[in-house]
């Protein structure tokens, strides 16, 4: 079995535009992953990023600024398992009262993100099969390469042992054909966290999406900000369709709204984004930070203080590095998510497909950011937690909570 660590993608307004082939987003903490600073030497992280319009649709636009406001199916308790209504599929002629085999086709676990995800989809794994719901999930890691998740799910298909398909996109047109084989199989395909460019899956399983994530922080900066004033946007990497869109959707705001903002893909090198700050602030004021995720959060706040300047208005993630400096700093904050805790929602769909319930055609599941009234809630709830860890990661009433997080023991 072979196991690997992938970056975020969503299934974005641009997906016929071919993603980076290998991509892979680093932590800046060194207590996560083994290398912090390994990074793709072929990327030009000191790129100033272009316009993303390219990437614009309006129509996702719209329906991603409806959804920030939707009402959602289900327990709040439990968001995992909510949804917005639409379209379901009907899984009775796919029920099975047999425990059932899981091929997972991970794009990687690349990143803390992916790594939390990881560790709190395999702890869900264990109640499922403690429960006979599943006998394994075998697991097949690309490492952030399009071809090795391909020729994964082409192994998958050609053993003929799976009982259900579960597909973690590396990018988005490039494994669409892989997805349309398996579905070919007859069996349950759950594609989850990035998105494929055709229908052909049980079900669809992302937070809102990366139109979302722009638009909420964004409009944090434009209502704590003046016109005119300078933001410096941060941006891991170019081509990925949830990042693609988050910048999409900022800009757009930006411009309509007279902020000055200027982007760089910074390959979320903590030295290389720090070189970034620095030298945006020798030339000037810099009144706002966006960031299209939170990797590197702790260095660009850092640039300020080696400058001996004002905190920046900021948007960062909901990782645990950002929510502690936010804190300490007193800075003018907003953590948006991506919501984590969806690494658990394709297993809880197998559950519901062996018992021939129907389940969401496309499971768009909540996407709330943590804003400063509630960091000091996240932070006591995540106490103990490394610094990689994500505050919504909604492992908290499976086996091994807290100590599997906290020790992040990855499968």
């Amino acid at each position: 079995m072979r196991r690997t660590l992938p970056t975020r993608s969503f299934r974005g307004a641009a997906a016929s535009v071919a993603v980076l082939a290998t991509l892979a987003a680093c932590s800046t903490d060194s207590s996560v992953d083994d290398d912090p600073t390994a990074q793709d030497p072929s990327s030009d992280v000191e790129e100033e990023g272009g316009s993303s319009q390219e990437w614009f649709v309006q129509a996702e636009y719209d329906e991603q600024m409806a959804q920030r406001d939707a009402t959602f199916e289900g327990d709040p308790e439990q968001p995992w398992l909510q949804y917005i209504d639409g379209e379901m599929t009907d899984t009775s002629d796919l029920a099975s009262n047999q425990p059932q085999k899981v091929c997972f086709a991970n794009a990687s676990i690349s990143n803390p993100w992916r790594q939390t995800g990881w560790i709190t989809m395999n702890q869900q794994l264990e109640v499922l099969q403690d429960e006979g719901v599943i006998s394994e999930m075998e697991t097949r890691d690309a490492q952030d390469d399009d071809n090795t998740q391909i020729a994964d799910i082409d192994y998958f298909i050609s053993e003929g042992n799976c009982d259900v398909f579960i597909i973690s996109p590396n990018s988005t047109a490039a494994l669409t054909p892989a997805v349309e084989r398996a579905c070919e199989t007859g069996k349950p395909v759950i594609v989850f966290d990035r998105g494929v460019n055709t229908d052909c899956p049980t079900t669809f399983i992302h937070p809102i999406g990366g139109y979302a994530w722009g638009i909420d922080t964004a409009n944090f900066l434009v209502e704590n900000l003046e016109e005119g004033d300078k933001v410096v946007a941060l941006r891991i990497l170019p081509g990925v369709d949830v990042l693609e869109t988050r910048w999409a959707a900022a800009e757009k705001i930006f411009e309509e709204n007279g902020i000055e903002a200027v982007d760089y893909f910074t390959g979320a090198d903590p030295t290389e984004i720090k070189k970034i700050i620095s030298d945006e602030l020798v030339q000037g004021e810099v009144d706002g930070v966006w960031m299209d995720a939170g990797d590197g959060a702790v260095a660009a706040i850092e640039a300020f203080e080696d400058a001996g300047v004002d905190y920046p208005v900021m948007t960062g993630e909901d990782e645990m590095s950002f929510l502690r400096k936010w804190e300490e700093t007193g800075l003018n904050g907003l953590a948006p998510v991506y919501s984590n805790f969806q690494w658990r929602t394709p297993l809880l769909a197998v559950q519901k497909i062996a018992a021939g319930e129907e389940i969401p055609q496309e499971w768009v599941l909540p996407q709330e950011p943590i804003t400063e009234d509630e960091r000091a809630d996240f932070l006591e709830a995540n106490e103990g937690m490394p610094d990689g860890h994500y505050a919504k990661f909604g492992g908290e009433d499976l086996p091994g909570y807290p100590q599997v997080w906290q020790e992040r023991q990855i499968p």
